[in-house]
């Protein structure tokens, strides 16, 4: 499995813990258990409280997650209230949401990612003996090929409105990669599709001392992937104006904002104020351009 794929798992993981959890994922810990590697084991049995220093703990790493996870559940579930019967999970990665989110009848949930991750958590799911409470259709299809093809192909409907997540995505995206990924979004939706993902304008937040610290932390428990090099720099559209131009009515909510609709406050160290312009974007469309 990717590496942060399994990081992100491992957070989910933690912050379902506890008799208070901040969220309710079942699954995370069993798949990252799957996976099978040193790291992923340390981070999930390590203390959220003493492992780490103060700039960057276990518990703030769930605390983050959960925040996360909540709010692109929300899209969801919105979505849903709304009428729309048709999902689409971006580099779904190890997300469990066609099994743990309670879908309304007759919704149907696409998955999109690498070969190798589909077939690893579709398999290991269903050894746990764990069902979809949607359809669920998992595509195995690298997002720098032709996705809407595969997409079109699997029985997506562009004509009903959808409900679309890009969680924890653009960053890997070269910036003409996140102007192509939403015009396809847009191409593909019909109005009253909704849209959630986040926008960071400034992407040296990722290269720099702050990253780096960020990084320091995840590499105590064994993970030695480089946050830095996974990340493509250069000046990107803002997806709010973007998204705006197409057609789309969207709402833009800083860090700060989301944290405290969570019941949490953003730590107020120097690692989160380099994301102090991030912001978390939800959208609905209106009238395509």
């Amino acid at each position: 499995m990717g590496a942060t794929a399994t990081v992100v798992a491992a957070q989910r993981a933690v912050a379902s813990r506890g008799p208070n959890p901040l969220i309710d994922d079942p699954y995370a810990e069993p798949l990252v258990r799957a996976v099978g590697t040193d790291a992923a084991t340390r981070m999930l049995d390590a203390d959220p409280d003493t492992d780490g220093d103060a700039e960057f703990s276990v518990r703030q790493a769930a605390e983050a997650m959960a925040v996360r996870t909540r709010f692109f559940d929300k899209l969801f579930t919105t979505a849903a209230d709304a009428g729309v019967r048709q999902a689409v999970i971006l580099a779904s990665g190890l997300d469990t949401r066609a099994y743990r989110l309670a879908w309304p009848a007759g919704t149907v949930v696409y998955e999109i990612d690498q070969p190798a991750v589909v077939e690893f958590k579709t398999r290991t799911l269903a050894d746990m003996g764990a069902e979809p409470t949607a359809e669920r259709r998992a595509l195995g299809v690298d997002l720098r090929d032709d996705w809407p093809k595969v997409l079109l192909e699997s029985g997506f409907n562009c004509e009903r409105p959808t409900a679309w997540i890009a969680e924890g995505l653009l960053i890997y995206l070269t910036p003409q990669a996140q102007d192509q990924l939403f015009d396809n979004i847009t191409r593909l939706s019909a109005p009253g599709s909704h849209l959630a993902t986040e926008f960071i304008a400034d992407a040296s937040a990722f290269s720099d001392n702050r990253s780096r610290r960020v990084s320091e932390g995840f590499r105590r428990f064994g993970f030695d992937t480089e946050l830095s090099e996974l990340v493509y720099e250069g000046e990107r559209s803002s997806v709010i104006e973007f998204l705006t131009a197409r057609g789309w009515d969207v709402r833009a909510q800083s860090l700060d904002e989301v944290y405290a609709a969570n019941g949490l406050e953003l730590p107020g160290d120097d690692m989160f104020a380099a994301f102090a312009d991030a912001r978390c974007v939800s959208a609905v469309l209106t009238t395509p351009a």
